[in-house]
């Protein structure tokens, strides 16, 4: 019976009791450990393999994939607008998809890829919602009222799905380049070789990771913070699991990964208006990682339209959507149209004297 059957999923229900009440244990960020919703008893969650959760992976991608997906029996949650599947372990804490804040059903059970490794949540609900208050606070032309509407804004923890990926790039690239301007403006080509290592790429590894998502934690991140998955570091919490193979998460990053190919181009070849590149890669050392990484995702509304804000779960990095005052933006250009005229009559004015 594969280790995420219902058996798994029964242990890790258990292990979320409380040893002294018998209560309910979520995973506290700031404590770093799981904490009684009763009694507030501390258990720590550190093993001697903590260390151990940052080695990769090998693919080989001319052989039979050897990570097969296995079956979950849990509380996954379907969501009815935009398909997310989410885990809640423990108690299930919420009735709207983290993602979209679409309502959510139970689902059946759900064939996912096992998680390699996850960081855990340190910025705990407070801290996020402070972040969110003053990430506010600094948005020019921001509607009145707006921090109180995010103050009531709906708040989930979110464990993402993302992937690292190693390769070496073993580059032919062709391409062109302008010299001169005016009627001494000429197309050049040229061509040449370059080798590319990647370490460590991030890669959203679900569709419902947006950029908005990916960005509010893409800085964040760093390997040696990496702890071997456990359940209870998402009691509490939602997650979506990996439901990519390797291949099908090389080809859905694949186009951000040309961008960057692109350009480590243009910086080798060093050239003003360097456009038409075309490469040839021979891409070695695959190495790969299936990990989660926390976010807080705040919904609200503001005149109808829904907007998100993204707080990162490692150390309060914010994004987020907004909307603009109009009265305020006619003011702010009307205060710059007088500014300008004001210096261009003084300007003038200088050169009468």
């Amino acid at each position: 019976m594969p280790p995420d059957s219902t058996d798994r999923v029964v242990a890790d229900q258990a292990d979320l009791s409380c040893a002294n009440c018998g209560g309910h244990c979520i995973f506290s960020p700031t404590q770093g450990k799981l904490e009684c919703t009763s009694c507030g008893t501390l258990r720590p969650l550190e093993t001697p393999g903590d260390g151990d959760a940052a080695p990769e992976f090998a693919y080989d991608p001319d052989a039979p994939e050897n990570d097969p997906p296995e079956l979950t029996h849990g509380r996954i949650h379907q969501c009815r607008n935009c398909g997310g599947a989410v885990l809640f372990v423990g108690a299930a804490l919420s009735e709207h998809c983290p993602y979209c804040n679409g309502p959510v059903v139970l689902g059946p059970a759900d064939a996912g890829y096992r998680t390699k490794a996850l960081i855990p949540f340190q910025a705990d609900r407070g801290f996020a919602r402070r972040q969110m208050r003053a990430w506010v606070g600094k948005r020019l032309a921001a509607p009145r009222g707006l921090p109180e509407l995010l103050d009531d804004a709906r708040l989930v923890g979110l464990y993402a799905p993302f992937w690292t990926f190693d390769s070496h790039e073993a580059l032919t690239y062709w391409a062109q380049y302008t010299t001169g301007s005016g009627n001494n403006r000429r197309t050049r080509k040229t061509s040449g070789a370059l080798q590319i290592a990647f370490d460590d790429l991030l890669m959203p590894a679900s569709p419902h990771v947006t950029p908005l998502i990916r960005d509010g934690i893409l800085h964040d991140f760093d390997p040696a913070a990496l702890r071997p998955y456990r359940a209870a570091y998402l009691a509490g919490f939602a997650a979506e699991r990996h439901h990519q193979s390797v291949a099908q998460g090389l080809a859905a990053n694949a186009p951000d990964k040309d961008l960057l190919i692109r350009n480590r181009i243009k910086r080798h070849i060093n050239k003003s208006g360097v456009h038409a590149i075309r490469f040839q890669t021979d891409t070695t050392g695959i190495h790969y990682r299936r990990i989660l990484l926390p976010v807080w995702i705040a919904h609200y509304t503001y005149d109808g339209t829904p907007m998100k804000v993204v707080i990162s779960g490692i150390d309060g990095r914010t994004f987020g959507e907004r909307p603009f005052s109009t009265w305020k933006l006619a003011a702010y250009a009307a205060a710059m149209s007088a500014a300008a005229i004001g210096l261009g009559l003084a300007w003038g004015a200088g050169g009468l004297l």
